[in-house]
């Protein structure tokens, strides 16, 4: 295919950009990259105070630090390439009208340099997992798959994202109101049995590709087992014809970008 061609000759441009999103993006903060252990911390740390205490013991899992940890981090890579990336054409708008090189780049850097984050974040993960004594076990080497297959899903997300709101500012702001809505329909701060019997409701929640996601991270970091090959297949397809859609449509729409920045 013509974008893995058009990856590789610009693969020295693709790694300028992945390490100017790591490192512009705390720019000028104390604290620097730490911010990407502390945010989520925060989170966690939040959540795991207010919100048994909101829905009672019954609402939450045993191992709840555990489990809110698990599922606010890798959620956290969902939002940093959505929110990041929807602006990522039209914040280079300057090099965009004066050289060429393959737009996709700036897309897929976000999508890089966010994963490399989430790794990094995965420390995280595995400390809260020794420390509050839920162990880990050797079903950790199937952590790369998963990254790998929301790292796809994202990837077809932000290509839509971005060359819309090039055309519809708008999309920013809609962004982040699908996010918010999107974080209470995933099994992030609570358990999905919660909703055994809301009938279409608990359905919706199933469908949401994020919510096999975050169970097979939950199922080798936390349950120490096996993630559900034949959901997590469904969900790769998913996102592998989301990722070619999304392409499709940036190439497409990719021709008016230089007129209407």
């Amino acid at each position: 295919m013509q974008v893995f061609k058009n990856i590789y000759e610009y693969r020295e441009l693709l790694k300028t950009n992945i390490k100017k999103d790591i490192r512009g993006k705390y720019k000028g903060s104390f604290l620097g990259v730490l911010w990407s252990f502390l945010n989520p911390l925060l989170q966690v740390v939040v959540y795991w105070i207010v919100f048994p205490y909101l829905m009672g013991r019954a609402g939450t899992a045993d191992n709840y630090l555990c489990y809110l940890v698990t599922g606010i981090i890798p959620w956290t890579f969902l939002t940093t390439v959505a929110t990041l990336g929807t602006p990522c054409i039209k914040n280079n708008e300057g090099i965009i009208k004066k050289v060429y090189f393959p737009r996709e780049v700036l897309p897929i850097s976000q999508v890089l340099s966010s994963l490399i984050n989430f790794f990094i974040s995965c420390i995280i993960i595995l400390i809260f997992c020794v420390g509050t004594g839920a162990g880990i076990s050797y079903h950790l080497v199937f952590l790369p798959i998963i990254a790998l297959v929301q790292a796809i899903l994202n990837l077809g997300i932000v290509f839509i994202l971005s060359s819309v709101c090039v055309y519809v500012q708008d999309v920013e702001f809609i962004v982040t109101f699908l996010l918010n809505m999107g974080f209470y329909g995933t099994p992030i701060l609570y358990q999905l049995k919660m909703f055994e019997k809301a009938g279409m409701l608990v359905r919706l929640i199933q469908l949401n590709p994020m919510t096999t996601i975050i169970g097979a991270y939950r199922d080798i970091f936390l349950y120490h087992q096996w993630p559900d090959m034949i959901a997590l297949g469904i969900v790769f397809l998913f996102s592998f014809l989301l990722m070619i859609v999304g392409y499709m449509l940036f190439k497409k729409l990719e021709k008016g970008f230089a007129e209407e920045l």
